[in-house]
């Protein structure tokens, strides 16, 4: 007999709600390196791998990654938590399916350069 405690685990448009140490087979972390907010990833481009070898999330990823998406994008987009993210875009990295970048460090303005920038900014 279903009590009324049941229905809160069933979302009509999505079905039953799965949690997210489920989609990540209960692993909390990451392998892949450099996968901060900023890191920039993009589906590679081999040749689709067999559909029943991918997760929905790992089809969503791959299908929103085909124009270059920041980390923290990727996990806005999917509403998903950025530590599964992170998980998930690590599995497809190893499997070579998409390829991560991180910003140039060049892209970052030096430490004193920033310091001169707010002691002007504080001598208005």
């Amino acid at each position: 007999m279903a009590g009324p405690d049941d229905e809160l685990w069933v979302d009509d448009a999505a079905g039953p709600v799965v949690r997210p140490f489920a989609v990540a087979r209960g692993r909390t972390r990451h392998a892949h390196k450099g996968l901060d907010l900023i890191a920039v990833v993009v589906t590679a481009e081999v040749a689709m791998p067999d559909p029943r070898t991918l997760t929905p999330e790992d089809e969503a990823i791959l299908e929103l990654c085909v124009v270059p998406q920041s980390v923290a994008d990727v996990a806005a987009a999917l509403a998903l938590p950025l530590g599964l993210v992170r998980v998930l875009l690590s599995d497809l990295s190893d499997r070579r399916l998409v390829a991560i970048r991180r910003p140039s460090t060049a892209a970052f303005p030096d430490q004193r350069l920033l310091k001169e920038v707010i002691d002007g900014l504080r001598a208005l």
